[in-house]
């Protein structure tokens, strides 16, 4: 799997390194650079790639969909380590990005991710229907801003040293990342035109993204620093609302366990083609980092 991983993440970071590379002109093609690579595990362009495969759609516009999704997910995590949000002088194991180039750079660059996402989707070497195009814009932007990323993240400092019902946690955690997670799942299916499968993959989305939020907070509840490449145990400190805060720790990690099971019961009717996207799931609940 880590094989896997580190090839598909050469390819997505090619394509977006010769994409960015068309405005290095730009002040902010550096700070943007940094923010994004060379970037994590690009688990979502694995499930991508996953869902991709199981309904036939061509590996090139599986790539360009991966890296519209990365700049969203770089664009992210630069603002969420703000000081003015989650305050996190470190990330991915080097100093996060308005450490390195100031504040107001680091604002800057992530607009310009999050703008550079909707550049790629529009590009006309992305050689899909304008209508699908469309369609993918539409739906990666309902992910990423108040509905999904933004509004997540929101709800996310909102809670903080508040008690939260369950209900509460799962719809902050669906907005800040499961939602990024169900546009993986039907990205592909939008290209296909496959209106039969697209609710059943929205669900299964949003479920692979709530088991990843899940297994990232018992990381940062059990985890160290050194390894997570992020400051550990600050959930804790920051009083912030999530399933372990509410359930305790073995009671998450069983909520997790139950939410897999879930996902390979939607999966079943799909056979050994689904076996990549198993295998990823797999893999998310396994990491440790």
């Amino acid at each position: 799997m880590e094989k896997k991983l580190k090839k598909l993440s050469k390819r997505v970071n090619f394509y977006l390194s010769s994409y960015l590379s068309k405005f290095n002109s730009s002040e902010l093609t550096a700070p943007m650079k940094y923010g994004l690579f060379p970037g994590g595990k690009k688990i979502r362009s694995k499930i991508i790639f996953d869902v991709g495969n199981i309904f036939n759609v061509k590996n090139k516009n599986l790539l360009i969909l991966a890296a519209s999704v990365e700049a969203i997910h770089a664009y992210s995590l630069i603002h969420d380590d703000l000081p003015c949000m989650d305050d996190d002088k470190l990330r991915r194991g080097k100093p996060s990005t308005h450490i390195k180039f100031g504040e107001s750079t680091a604002i800057l660059a992530g607009n310009s991710l999050l703008t550079t996402a909707f550049e790629i989707l529009s590009d006309k070497n992305f050689r899909v229907e304008e209508k699908i195009k469309s369609k993918l814009i539409n739906s990666l932007s309902r992910c990423s801003g108040q509905t999904g990323i933004a509004g997540g993240q929101y709800l996310d400092l909102s809670y903080e040293k508040k008690k939260v019902s369950l209900q509460k946690i799962l719809n902050m955690e669906l907005k800040k990342t499961g939602k990024l997670f169900e546009f993986c799942c039907i990205a592909p299916l939008i290209i296909k035109k496959n209106k039969k499968s697209l609710r059943s993959f929205s669900k299964i989305g949003k479920d692979i993204g709530l088991l990843f939020q899940i297994v990232d907070d018992l990381i940062d509840f059990k985890g160290k620093t050194k390894h997570a490449g992020k400051k550990t145990k600050k959930d804790i400190k920051k009083g912030k609302a999530t399933i372990i805060s509410l359930l305790g720790y073995k009671n998450a990690v069983k909520y997790a366990n139950k939410l897999k099971k879930k996902i390979y019961i939607k999966l079943k009717s799909h056979t050994t083609k689904a076996n990549d996207l198993r295998e990823t799931i797999d893999f998310i609940m396994e990491r440790t980092n």
